[in-house]
């Protein structure tokens, strides 16, 4: 029997989709429209939902941001997602929050203090997803020319993960005593600078915040290059994967694990969710006529080339549609997205993989039909691959009321029927959530 396996929702504080039959009207900008999405979640009994982010007005498709503002298709606008996770924070007291944070953007000690009195009004459920910002647009709005080589990204991000965690550390477990009798709120033996000086960073500490339940909050990162994987490995509790179909699921899986064990890690304390777009309907012929009608629709191809373009930070309007890719695609951006996405060697065409992309790079496996039939396949997947779970996007990554109900309401009843999700949960902090089975 197949063991229970572990849910996120993957989604951004944008208005997408502003202009459909369901759409959550263009405007969600009080953040209301997700602290429901995120009680529903939490009826769910989801993992955790991670707000993804980026830090431009893209410009890579075409050249221009038109397409981007035009459709405004989940890149631009987007709101930033830490005061987003705090509102859900207040609003739920099960579900993770997981907030996109890039070490490009914040100082170690601002994003230490950030992440950590986050994590203290969730009451231990946050989680901050690790990026360092693959767009060379991005870099120009911090006062850089343009990105550093990937490469030195990742020796910068290991830095800055040793000087968050010191500052996370800097306060001993028994800092705070509160002690009427002495009036003595936290003992400043106990509170202790870092004083670090490093090859890319440098902070005295110690950290100016009380710590958090989870004192280290729960860490994610998506890691696909060589390099990104290794990173992944160190650090993270949870790891965001896209990979091509079930093989490739175990592979990427295998190899993270291999990693973890070779820094010293237990595997099993990182799960990995990969992404999948279910397409969910009454039969299995409702729900394949709405996946066709989607990718029939006059704009899916230009919104997705644009998506695909803005994460990867290469202009696929210079490519012809039914035509393969010219050999393997190289980017300073995303590489392991890029390389997800671009399947090198299949002999697909450009059209071809956007529509098995569903607008996204979220086709780990396809997943179309009732709830029962997707309930099945997710469940068969995790048996051949081992684990450790899905995290949930919407085609052409589009997120409403309707797709939010269909899942909780229809998918994830399924799967509990069948003992693959929980039915409650078991801790309060998402670290133990997630190491819970």
């Amino acid at each position: 029997m197949t063991k229970k396996f572990h849910l996120g929702w993957f989604t951004n504080f944008t208005p997408d989709p502003w202009n459909g039959p369901f759409a959550n009207g263009g405007r969600p900008w009080d953040g209301r429209f997700f602290v429901e999405m995120a009680q529903a979640l939490e009826r769910a009994c989801f993992d955790y939902l991670l707000l993804e982010d980026k830090l431009l007005v893209p410009e890579t498709y075409g050249g221009t941001s038109e397409v981007y503002l035009k459709h405004a298709m989940g890149m631009v606008p987007k709101n930033d997602p830490a005061p987003l996770a705090a509102l859900i924070a207040g609003a739920t007291s099960k579900l993770g929050i997981v907030a996109t944070l890039s070490t490009m953007a914040y100082p170690p000690f601002m994003l230490a203090r950030l992440a950590s009195t986050i994590d203290s009004i969730a009451g231990g459920r946050f989680g901050w997803n690790i990026v360092t910002s693959a767009e060379n647009g991005a870099a120009q709005n911090f006062g850089l020319a343009e990105l550093p080589p990937r490469e030195l990204r990742y020796d910068m991000a290991h830095e800055y993960m040793d000087v968050v965690t010191r500052l996370w550390r800097s306060w001993e477990p028994d800092a705070i005593v509160v002690d009427r009798d002495t009036a003595t709120y936290a003992d400043f033996t106990k509170v202790r600078s870092i004083d670090f000086e490093g090859r890319f960073f440098s902070c005295k500490g110690p950290l100016n915040s009380a710590p958090s339940p989870q004192v280290v909050p729960t860490l994610v990162q998506a890691g696909g290059s060589p390099k990104g994987r290794d990173f992944a490995a160190r650090y993270a509790d949870s790891i965001v994967a896209a990979a091509d179909g079930i093989e490739g699921m175990k592979e990427y899986r295998d190899d993270i694990r291999a990693r973890a064990a070779s820094h010293g890690r237990d595997p099993d304390d990182i799960k990995i969710l990969f992404m999948i777009a279910p397409v969910l309907g009454d039969t299995e012929a409702e729900a394949r006529d709405r996946y066709d009608r989607m990718v029939a629709d006059p704009h899916f191809l230009e919104q997705s080339l644009a998506f695909i373009a803005g994460i990867t930070d290469l202009d696929f309007s210079a490519y012809a549609l039914d035509k393969p890719l010219p050999g393997r695609l190289v980017t300073n951006g995303e590489q392991g997205s890029l390389d997800a996405f671009q399947q090198h060697g299949s002999g697909k065409t450009l059209r071809e993989l956007v529509t098995e992309a569903s607008g996204g790079l979220a086709a780990s496996i396809e997943l179309i039909g009732t709830p029962d039939q997707v309930a099945d396949k997710m469940g068969e997947a995790m048996d051949a691959v081992g684990g450790d779970g899905f995290l949930i996007t919407t085609p052409g990554q589009a997120v409403n009321r309707r797709t939010i109900a269909e899942v909780c309401d229809g998918l994830v009843p399924a799967l509990q029927r069948r003992g693959l999700v929980r039915k409650e949960y078991s801790h309060q902090l998402l670290r133990d959530n997630l190491r819970a089975f």
